[in-house]
């Protein structure tokens, strides 16, 4: 696999805790850890990725007009690889071709999956308390796809690579605790005494066309040290590859529907 200069910086670097795996004119790829919110609240409004890398590009400079444009979000306790635009254009160009664009995430979950592979499929809706569930009813709830297949099982955990074929909020939490198989952590959708530190999910990588350049991109975020503390140590992108942060030549399949900005948060 031919791989691409690194990025302009000339390696990865922090921003207040938020690993930067590649910059440009156009965009960020961030590896956003678990606890930081994508985006602001009612109660939050600083400690965010957004909030972070708007401080990041103005450089201090409170005046400045920079703005960076939200294309995807993750949920707080996800962690993993996030992209942001750096022009309203962008973004848009980002998200009208999001159906091509790939993400593959992994999981731990709780027991020990039969099946070695499959695709859960199932509408997805949202009650009034914003819990998402599965439903029958095509008319309550958006079709949804995900794809999984087992890379390890352990004494009461395996842990899963996630195709994620559609994008819609706590997709890929409310499939697995629907096949029985909740990830280690979700105290909103897995098991009531569930005391693990974190929620066991990761965005590991995301492959798209650049918006500008057109060049076919793919980034992978660094695995978290909890999940080798639950399934043993695993393979880090750059024992693989030698270079985490740098993108590489790898075109992503076309993807299902899926909903970028508005609620692609597994």
């Amino acid at each position: 696999m031919v791989m691409k200069k690194r990025s302009p910086s000339g390696a990865r670097f922090s921003q207040k805790g938020l690993a930067i795996l590649y910059e440009d004119k156009d965009i960020i790829v961030v590896n956003k850890p678990a606890g930081l919110l994508t985006v602001a609240t009612e109660r939050e409004k600083e400690r965010t990725a957004h909030h972070i890398l708007t401080e990041h590009i103005r450089r201090g400079c409170g005046r400045s007009r920079k703005e960076l444009y939200v294309v995807h979000r993750l949920d707080r306790d996800t962690s993993g690889t996030l992209i942001f635009a750096k022009s309203e254009e962008v973004k848009h160009r980002l998200q009208d071709r999001w159906k091509e664009t790939k993400k593959t995430y992994l999981a731990i979950v709780h027991g020990r999956c039969e099946k070695s592979s499959g695709t859960i499929t199932s509408y997805l809706a949202e009650d009034n308390a914003y819990t998402v569930y599965s439903t029958n009813d095509r008319a309550k709830g958006k079709l949804s796809h995900t794809a999984y297949k087992v890379v390890r099982k352990t004494r009461g955990l395996s842990l899963l690579e996630i195709d994620l074929l559609t994008g819609r909020k706590n997709q890929i939490r409310v499939h697995l605790a629907g096949i029985g198989h909740p990830i280690v952590g979700d105290t909103k959708y897995g098991r009531e005494n569930d005391r693990h530190a974190r929620l066991a999910l990761h965005a590991r990588s995301i492959s798209f066309k650049h918006p500008v350049s057109g060049e076919e991109l793919t980034f992978e975020a660094e695995v978290p040290l909890f999940f080798s503390t639950l399934v043993g140590r695993l393979e880090r992108p750059e024992d693989k590859k030698g270079n985490p942060a740098a993108p590489s030549r790898s075109a992503p399949k076309p993807r299902t529907g899926s909903d970028p900005a508005g609620a692609s948060r597994p």
